[in-house]
């Protein structure tokens, strides 16, 4: 019998709204402290690519997984040192409106999310299904994170709290029904959240009422980009080992030129003799922002 190899990993073809960006900004590799940290707008900085005709997919309208433009504001980037970019999957910070069970199925158990609680940007996706496959962390009351530990979303619909009469007097009355929609609370349910069948009474933790949770999508895995913003790059230092120069032999100006026959830089050589003549230094001095645009490559060489 045959074995086939199936590929599992698929480029993420998310919205730039599913997306934290996380900025952390240091003057050096060096420096661990007062470092910048601080949270990007995502739609101003991620941009989706989308198919062509060439690609094989729909023109303009299909998004080609795995490829975005990551735009960096000049703004946010305007200093030398080294920028760490985060990007992670979108964080939504809520709280368990109840913990509980469906009327129909007492064996379901699942936690209540009331959408109100939820930030006005993220409310679109607390649908019908809108939650599956979507990771649930749990935070303490000290607003720590429990390390480690985490849940994930099996299914989410639109519920309504029912009152029915229990038998035994420690089970709770209030239980959840499902409706199609025009209510506020979303039902989730988690796994794990059924307990081993050799040990029937170890139920798994799911949460607890108005405990603070982070919903968070699955859809890609983090992503961390280095970047060091200093004076020179490899065009700069290009130029000045390979660029044309030329040199004034009246005035002793020294000239860089681009790869476009444009002034980059432009030095002072001159000799420093003491009072008997002789030689003591040569010098290159910075001429700054005082160009001498006589010097033009062209008109040098024309």
């Amino acid at each position: 019998m045959a074995l086939g190899t199936y590929g599992i990993v698929r480029p993420a073809d998310v919205s730039p709204d599913d997306v934290d960006v996380i900025l952390h900004y240091t003057q050096s590799r060096d420096v661990t402290d007062n470092f910048l940290l601080k949270k990007l707008n995502s739609r101003s900085i991620l941009t989706p690519y989308f198919h062509n005709s060439d690609t094989g997919g729909n023109a303009n309208v299909e998004i080609l997984g795995g490829l975005y433009n990551l735009k960096l504001p000049a703004s946010e980037f305007n200093k030398k040192g080294i920028y760490t970019v985060y990007l992670r999957p979108a964080e939504i910070r809520t709280t368990i409106s109840d913990c509980g069970v469906l009327s129909s199925l007492p064996n379901v158990k699942g936690i209540i999310i009331n959408i109100n609680d939820v930030p006005a940007v993220f409310r679109n996706k607390f649908t019908n299904q809108g939650l599956v496959g979507f990771r649930v962390e749990y935070l303490n009351q000290d607003g720590t994170k429990i390390p480690n530990f985490y849940r994930i979303v099996t299914s989410s619909f639109f519920c309504e709290p029912v009152v029915t009469e229990q038998v035994n007097s420690s089970q709770k009355n209030i239980r959840y029904r499902y409706v199609e929609g025009g209510s506020d609370l979303i039902f989730c349910t988690l796994s794990p959240s059924s307990s081993p069948t050799n040990k029937p009474n170890a139920t798994p933790f799911i949460g607890q009422p108005n405990q603070n949770i982070i919903v968070t999508n699955t859809f890609f895995n983090p992503i961390t980009i280095d970047i060091q913003m200093a004076d020179y790059d490899l065009d700069t230092i290009a130029i000045a080992l390979y660029g044309n120069q030329t040199k004034s032999i009246e005035d002793g100006i020294y000239t860089l030129y681009d790869s476009a026959g444009n002034i980059y830089k432009q030095y002072n050589l001159f000799e420093v003799r003491d009072n008997f003549n002789e030689l003591l230094y040569e010098v290159r001095q910075d001429r700054g922002n005082n160009i001498d645009f006589s010097k033009n490559f062209t008109n040098i060489i024309t």
